[in-house]
């Protein structure tokens, strides 16, 4: 009993360390420049992540069939994967001529131990030798069998016309037989890939043959968000995009651009890559194994506080999580929020999010929200029929709105 109880302390306590020393978790395609794990069925992905303490430990990946809400389907893995739904992360690699020592680790599927058969939600996970999660993050495989009409607009609501953008879309399914669209269709909508920020539980407006129109005034808005803020750390030793000093220690530290928290904020356009980011180093060649560890120092500069609130660096590099390592804690002194944790050199898009005492995230109280703002929506349409064991993607819209093209 007492042996027991000391496994599970430890198993515990390893848990809390690996998952601190976890980081720059990436699922992506192998395509250069696309950001998206909503793919057609058969793509290759790829997921990689970086253990700070460098010793080389043993971790798997475990890959899990979701229905449309994200709760477990019904399906064996047998019937959604050729192979095994769970193997070892064989490709490790130490970092070299890094002042952080890190072990990087990749795994590319479809591989020859696992091969995905099925379209849908999917959720793969990384696993210790405890059998603990460490770690989890999404992707969507889905089929070309229907196709979806989509078009993003300014919002028609007269009080958020300035600060919303709607969506109407379509499904068109000419070679499927849906019998009962209102039970059988699910659709999602996402903007930017980010998971905290879709809309669900939406039901066609109007009914025509081999077709499904969405028209709603308020249902399919979203807030339009402000383009995000970035900046560059390829160079370890310069200063480059945003980056305003730097000092060496026991990694190099990088101050960020200060930003200055404005009440009345007026819209400018400034390109970004919708919160995402890329690892790279200039000085390196390989920035799996080459790219340092920087310590990044975030200034909010504000004359006052935001009561009862709590100020977090938000952005694709944590998967649009809330985590306390992003907190940041506001001088009197200097006016000002700061904050400082470690990120991989790359380029980085970020923005500053404010969270309640319910733990409600505003990602636009403080770089404010417009009807102009560029943003990547997708449509993910599901169709599960009446007998069916899970849901299947039958097809996904996109649509960049860009007011200022």
């Amino acid at each position: 009993m007492i042996k027991s109880l000391i496994s599970l302390y430890f198993a515990f306590f390893s848990c809390i360390l690996y998952s601190q020393e976890i980081k720059s978790i990436l699922l992506r395609p192998l395509a250069k420049n696309t950001y998206t794990t909503i793919v057609p069925l058969g793509t290759v992905l790829e997921l990689s992540f970086d253990d700070l303490e460098a010793d080389g430990k043993d971790y798997r990946y475990k890959i899990e069939h979701m229905n449309h809400d994200w709760k477990k389907s019904r399906l064996l893995s047998s019937q959604f994967i050729n192979g095994f739904n769970e193997n070892s992360i064989i490709n490790v690699t130490n970092s070299f001529n890094t002042l952080q020592s890190y072990t990087h680790y990749e795994v590319q599927f479809p591989n020859r131990n696992t091969v995905i058969t099925k379209s849908g939600n999917y959720l793969v996970s990384v696993l210790d030798d405890y059998d603990t999660v460490l770690f989890s993050r999404r992707f969507v495989l889905c089929e070309n069998l229907a196709t979806i009409g989509l078009q993003v607009s300014r919002s028609r609501d007269t009080k958020n016309l300035n600060t919303q953008q709607t969506l109407e879309f379509s499904i068109n399914y000419p070679g499927l037989r849906i019998n009962n669209p209102l039970q059988e269709v699910n659709v999602t909508l996402i903007k930017n890939d980010n998971w905290n920020e879709t809309i669900n539980n939406l039901q066609p407006t109007f009914f025509k043959p081999k077709q499904l129109k969405y028209t709603y005034t308020n249902k399919t808005n979203f807030w339009g968000g402000n383009e995000y803020l970035n900046f560059d750390s390829k160079l370890l030793r310069n200063k480059s995009i945003n980056i305003t000093k730097v000092e060496k220690g026991t990694t190099f530290n990088h101050y960020v651009y200060p930003y200055q928290y404005k009440t009345n904020l007026t819209y400018s356009y400034n390109p970004d890559i919708n919160g995402q980011f890329v690892f790279r180093s200039l000085e390196e060649n390989d920035a799996k194994t080459e790219a340092d560890y920087v310590r990044m120092h975030f200034t909010l500069q504000t004359e006052s506080t935001f009561p009862n609130k709590k100020i977090h660096v938000y952005g694709a590099f944590n998967n649009f999580e809330i985590e306390k390592e992003t907190e940041l804690f506001y001088d009197y002194k200097t006016k000002s929020y700061t904050g400082n944790f470690l990120l991989k050199q790359g380029f980085y898009n970020y923005t500053y999010a404010t969270v309640n005492q319910y733990n409600q995230v505003d990602i636009n109280e403080i770089n404010g929200t417009f009807f102009q703002t560029e943003n990547q929506y997708a449509v993910i349409v599901y169709f599960r029929p009446f007998g069916s064991l899970y849901d299947r993607v039958i097809g996904v819209g996109t649509y960049n709105f860009n007011q200022n093209r």
